[in-house]
């Protein structure tokens, strides 16, 4: 017979005093343990707000008895086994597939409050302990809720509210992607027409003793008063630089005008 026990009750979050290392931070929540069956078993029933203002729901029963009995919902658990390890401490062991998965103590604090623990392992497969906090409520509401659920369920207003956020979230990203690709594109094609303007404008005020051909390769060169001067012939031709200071590109006329830097000679 359970009805005794002083976490029977219905029992309200504090947020700020949660620690969670896995799974969806509340920003309300209630968690109601009744006893049914005539003290046989216990119905928790969790109800809890995510900071998006999603609801979620669930509600199960188990049977405090220490044997080890099948569990409602089959996704999250096969079966479970419930213990009553004092008059203040409830502690529930969920099972998939012959490994405990999900460890829950509902502790009954010194000041009145109600510590919930959770210890378990992620998708990721890495362990982890939420620990949650809750104050007895002086009325009980007609419903229960809480983040401390082990079989959430969600509302349907809550999956529909869900699945258009998702929606909405995936088609934004995908245009924000595609617009940061046009911009890094042309971001791209600005620095190289800025490029081809300055390499253009530094032959176009050298000294050219020939008329340039589109789609041909000359050289620039740097003169030793600093000027500039295009000639066709390379740098590995004169044996080094030539007459010049120093060799500075290799260049081709383009159908625009301008010019750009094509591949350097092999010296």
């Amino acid at each position: 017979m359970v009805q005794a026990y002083n976490f029977l009750a219905s029992w309200q979050l504090f947020p700020e005093k949660c620690d969670f290392q896995s799974g969806i931070a509340p920003k309300s929540g209630n968690y109601k343990i009744e006893s049914i069956n005539n003290g046989h078993a216990l119905s928790i029933s969790i109800n809890w707000v995510s900071i998006e203002n999603e609801a979620f729901y669930t509600q199960y029963t188990i049977v405090p008895d220490g044997e080890k009995r099948p569990f409602d919902n089959q996704e999250m658990a096969d079966t479970v086994i419930t213990k009553i390890l004092n008059a203040s401490t409830l502690q529930v062991q969920f099972i998939k597939e012959e490994k405990e998965v999900l460890e829950v103590t509902n502790e009954i604090l010194s000041n009145g409050y109600m510590r919930i623990t959770q210890k378990g392992i992620n998708r990721e497969g890495n362990q982890f302990k939420n620990i949650e906090l809750y104050h007895k409520q002086m009325s009980v509401l007609p419903y229960a809720s809480s983040v401390g659920s082990v079989a959430i369920r969600p509302t349907k207003e809550g999956m529909i509210r869900h699945k258009a956020l998702s929606a909405m979230e995936e088609q934004t990203n995908m245009q924000l992607d595609q617009i940061k690709q046009q911009i890094e594109l042309l971001a791209k094609q600005a620095q190289e027409i800025r490029k081809r303007k300055e390499l253009s404008m530094m032959i176009y005020e050298a000294k050219i003793s020939f008329k340039p051909q589109i789609g041909h390769t000359y050289h620039l060169y740097e003169k030793r008063d600093g000027s500039h001067q295009l000639s066709l012939v390379a740098p590995q031709e004169w044996g080094g630089n030539g007459p010049f200071k120093q060799y500075v590109a290799t260049v081709r006329l383009l159908a625009d005008h301008t010019w750009v830097e094509a591949a350097e000679p092999v010296m």
